[in-house]
């Protein structure tokens, strides 16, 4: 029985990245001798085992079979008979398909075990394919999107692509799992550089399978790409604002419609459909030749974003908003004003009669929000 580190963790120590979750792979054991260990079995598809002190998963080394759709759709084969090398060549890049023995003491020794050039063409700086089993896994061409996003300086070899492009043929990505499709594009939006996430879509002709068609008619324009790119790169790598800018251009229902489509948080959903709404406001008061803002239009804003009872998200999409160039100063100091209203006061100036009446409470405090921001944007 042999324990090796497998994967990213060796791919990121030889790129001199940090290390953060290590993959071990279990060569020449059974899952009867793991238990026996203290191992404790977890895994639902194949044998992985928690270890007994630091709870840290060991696959034993596998082999796949492709017997149905999806990323799901495979046989597994794991004995003590399987190799290292056989285990590392269901892998889907040669970059990922390098291991490294690790010791009783939990420490890796000995040599680099590269047996596929992973270490050549980290070098190169080439995401390539191990085998053609590749093209048999869906999920794969999301994960070389997301790793565009995260290593912006590899490309993809071109054997590879046409693999990619094999996948979306079969239409196999129709049967991956709206949870891991967002799980990948979201890692990827909040990459170093999502555009390349989105490129490989494009190149590949997946982008027409994962995303909304508005969203992909608009990547297919330079110059679109190029005014996202220089968005993106005013933000640091928050989901909620990656998101919300590259979803800035399409109309709530269509957000709405996508988010459903792969289970978005609703977080993330509602942050990116009430930016979509400013960015039409900020729009539609453009349009209007030497127009300033409409108060009505504002106050309805402001109630959607519901700035009176989330401040801060409201702030944090006014400020996301100004950061990528978009005139909202008016905005926050009417919103401020609003804001700085004694509801209280308005309350007690409703007819007595009428104060437990909700509607006539809310058409108060809307009149008065109302007048705020009306003087306000007039000043």
């Amino acid at each position: 029985m042999k324990i090796y580190a497998v994967g990213g963790a060796i791919r990121d120590t030889l790129m001199g990245l940090p290390m953060h979750d290590i993959d071990y792979v279990v060569v020449g054991s059974s899952v009867e001798e793991m238990i026996a260990q203290g191992y404790r079995p977890v895994g639902k598809d194949f044998p992985v085992f928690l270890h007994p002190e630091t709870q840290a998963e060991y696959a034993l080394a596998r082999t796949e079979r492709k017997t149905g759709k999806g990323y799901k759709g495979f046989m597994f084969y794991a004995d003590p008979t399987v190799t290292l090398e056989q285990d590392l060549e269901r892998r889907d890049l040669t970059i990922n398909a390098i291991a490294q023995e690790v010791g009783a003491d939990g420490k890796r020794i000995g040599p680099i075990l590269d047996p596929y050039n992973g270490q050549q063409d980290l070098a190169a700086k080439i995401f390539r394919h191990v085998s053609d089993a590749f093209a048999e896994d869906p999920l794969r061409l999301l994960r070389i999107a997301r790793f565009a996003a995260r290593f912006p300086e590899f490309i993809v070899a071109p054997e590879t692509m046409d693999a990619l492009r094999e996948i979306v043929q079969s239409n196999e990505l129709l049967a991956l799992s709206a949870e891991r499709i967002w799980q990948e594009l979201a890692r990827g939006l909040t990459a170093h550089k999502p555009m390349r996430m989105f490129q490989v879509l494009l190149d590949t002709g997946a982008a027409k399978t994962l995303l909304p068609s508005a969203l992909t008619s608009n990547l297919a324009k330079e110059e679109y790409r190029e005014e996202l790119i220089t968005h993106l790169h005013s933000v640091d790598s928050c989901l909620d604002e990656r998101c919300a800018i590259v979803l800035m251009h399409l109309s709530p229902m269509e957000i709405r419609s996508w988010a459903e489509c792969v289970k978005m948080p609703n977080e993330v959903r509602d942050f990116s459909e009430i930016f979509s709404e400013l960015n039409l406001l900020i729009e539609k008061t453009a349009s209007l030749a030497g127009r300033s803002y409409q108060a009505i239009g504002v106050l309805t804003w402001f109630n959607r974003a519901d700035v009176w009872r989330k401040p801060e998200r409201a702030q944090a999409l006014l400020d996301l908003a100004k950061r990528i160039g978009l005139n909202v100063d008016p905005l926050i100091q009417a919103m401020q004003k609003a804001q700085s209203l004694n509801t209280a006061e308005i309350i007690a100036s409703v007819p007595a009669e009428d104060r437990s009446n909700g509607e006539r409470i809310r058409s108060a405090v809307d009149v008065a929000r109302l007048s705020a921001i009306t003087a306000e944007l007039g000043s």
